[in-house]
């Protein structure tokens, strides 16, 4: 049967006090997406409030793989998601949150991100997210009311990358506000690829990272099933 990819994606387009614009970095959507395409997985997008998302990094548009998701599929794909609250969580294999700033801003605490991580999670479905996407896995508890972030191997977006990129501009460090919630963090050189995978748990560290999350991830869906 044909394994089902879900790409969760934030809605904002503005962070910080001085209203820097964003969204989510396309590399980031573009690099995954054309890893899952490659498999002939289904591939759908969510937002978190059923609108259209916004993209970042759109200087990075002559890189090949981010050319073919703006000229291809993809991008038609990403202008067309489901509201994440009417999604059926349990008929997909996999999740995957991208970052860019955008999520910073409208992940951190939306109950309905935390339910769908949290059953997608204990379905046994893979998640993945990196950069500033795992911010999607704070304040997610478990049935049994322990962190998802307790004791699990993960990275993203590192403190001394932030002091670099937005410092100015984030609400929070959020390798701090992973760690606070029992996440054992590992960090690489700035800007180099790094992504860990922990059981059916994947992240990566800034955008060199994305690919490599997605071949994780492929790997993980293709030497189990998730339960049904």
């Amino acid at each position: 049967m044909e394994k089902k990819i879900l790409i969760i994606l934030s809605n904002t387009n503005e962070i910080g006090p001085n209203k820097r614009k964003t969204g989510t970095h396309l590399s980031e959507v573009a690099h995954p997406y054309a890893e899952f395409d490659k498999t002939n997985y289904q591939i759908d997008f969510a937002t978190l409030t059923g609108g259209n998302p916004y993209l970042d990094a759109l200087n990075l548009a002559d890189d090949p793989l981010n050319l073919a998701f703006l000229t291809g599929k993809g991008w038609e794909l990403m202008q067309k998601p489901v509201k994440l609250s009417e999604v059926n969580v349990s008929s997909y294999d996999a999740i995957f949150v991208p970052g860019g700033l955008a999520p910073m801003v409208d992940m951190p605490k939306n109950t309905v991100l935390k339910e769908v991580i949290r059953e997608a999670y204990e379905g046994n479905a893979v998640v993945g997210a990196v950069c500033h996407g795992p911010v999607s896995l704070l304040n997610v508890k478990l049935s049994n009311g322990s962190y998802l972030l307790n004791g699990k191997n993960i990275t993203s977006f590192t403190n001394v990358e932030e002091e670099l990129y937005a410092i100015e501009d984030v609400p929070f460090l959020l390798e701090n506000a992973l760690t606070k919630q029992g996440a054992k963090f590992h960090a690489a050189a700035n800007w180099s690829a790094n992504s860990i995978a922990d059981g059916n748990l994947v992240t990566g560290q800034n955008p060199e990272s994305a690919k490599g999350v997605a071949e994780k991830m492929i790997s993980i869906l293709e030497r189990t099933n998730k339960k049904k």
